[in-house]
């Protein structure tokens, strides 16, 4: 699950990336309300985490554009301001929840599991296929019952994968998803995740597409 953080506080933002990478999310920040509208032309993130104080616009101005056309990704307004009509005008202009600061880290995580429910791939906490269960709450994978020892990005290819079966991913949206801009990302990085996860589930689960990308079959 890719997210675009929209926030000019950079002690914050840092901290935030590195809390919900650690969770399984693919995050890319950028610190105004240009650089974020910019971003979600040349991306698609499933969510924004939009602050309001932004230096160069209003986050609400962001919001607006961001929905002028009816569609767009799901957005999480993080913001200083409690008063109750920022809070409606937030979510008149389509915003999908707000948060005031100072929050708990727990909480926020809830929150965006939620909207990653709504975005229609993760409907539950348990995601099963076959010998293969994903527990998205505990970030853990078992087979068989045997829980495995798996890697930050090996778990978050699986669990994309898991979302999404019978659908055939490509290399290029994998990468989106495990990876943040700037990360360190080798031409083969993808094939390596599938690899070694065909070693430790089984060696036909994950299946290649030819040209095209990975897929895992339908339960």
């Amino acid at each position: 699950m890719q997210i675009l953080l929209v926030e000019d506080d950079v002690l914050l933002a840092d901290g935030l990336r590195t809390a919900l990478r650690r969770e399984g999310f693919s995050v890319n920040h950028v610190a105004t309300g240009k650089d974020a509208l910019a971003a979600l032309i040349t991306n698609q993130p499933e969510i924004v985490i939009l602050d309001l104080g932004l230096p160069d616009m209003d986050g609400l101005s962001v919001l607006k554009q961001l929905r002028a056309d009816g569609k767009g990704p799901h957005v999480l307004i993080l913001t200083a301001r409690d008063a109750t009509e920022d809070k409606v005008s937030g979510l008149d202009l389509g915003a999908d929840d707000y948060l005031v600061k100072p929050f708990d880290m727990p909480e926020l995580l809830a929150r965006l599991r939620a909207l990653e429910r709504r975005t229609g791939a993760v409907r539950t906490g348990r995601i099963s296929n076959g010998r293969v269960e994903l527990d998205t709450l505990a970030h853990s994978v078992s087979v068989d019952g045997k829980e495995l020892d798996l890697p930050r990005r090996e778990y978050m290819l699986l669990k994309a994968l898991m979302e999404n079966p019978g659908r055939v991913l490509s290399r290029e949206s994998l990468e989106e998803k495990l990876y943040g801009w700037g990360e360190e990302l080798a031409s083969n990085s993808i094939e390596v995740h599938v690899h070694h996860l065909r070693k430790k589930i089984r060696a036909d689960f994950i299946k290649t597409v030819r040209g095209v990308g990975y897929t895992v079959s339908k339960p």
